[in-house]
């Protein structure tokens, strides 16, 4: 699973699943990452606490490491005038990225994979994912 190697890295996080019937802690901290509905996704540099937050959140969310295609896909239509590649190398800084964030975006075409409920490694869209979850924002942007 994810761990240090996450560290100091930048994650993109999906919220999959809806609000109905999660616990009031667990929403709390789906709105803290500011995941507040189905399809919203979020840029986050990953530390260690909110390495905790996203394992809490991990029923409800697809994260994973987006690469530089994705990124600038996403951004050239969420936040023009900012560029992938500064984000990336940690020039460019998150906390001006937070006026736009979260990016709402659509439902994936052909779906999601198998099925909502379930972990990636059971074959789901659920939880860490790796580089897999570039393939779930390409479409979904």
């Amino acid at each position: 699973m994810a761990g240090k190697e996450l560290d100091n890295k930048l994650v993109i996080a999906v919220r999959i699943r809806g609000r109905v019937n999660v616990r009031w802690d667990t929403a709390e901290t789906l709105d803290r990452l500011r995941l507040d509905k189905p399809n919203a996704c979020a840029l986050i540099k990953v530390n260690e606490s909110y390495m905790g937050m996203l394992k809490k959140c991990n029923n409800y969310i697809e994260y994973g490491e987006v690469d530089s295609k994705t990124l600038e896909k996403l951004l050239s239509k969420h936040a023009s005038g900012v560029d992938a590649k500064a984000v990336l190398d940690g020039s460019y800084p998150l906390k001006d990225l937070r006026k736009v964030m979260p990016f709402m975006l659509h439902g994936p075409t052909h779906g999601y994979r198998k099925s909502t409920k379930k972990g990636v490694a059971q074959g789901g869209s659920l939880g860490y994912a790796g580089v897999k979850v570039n393939e779930l924002i390409n479409r979904m942007v």
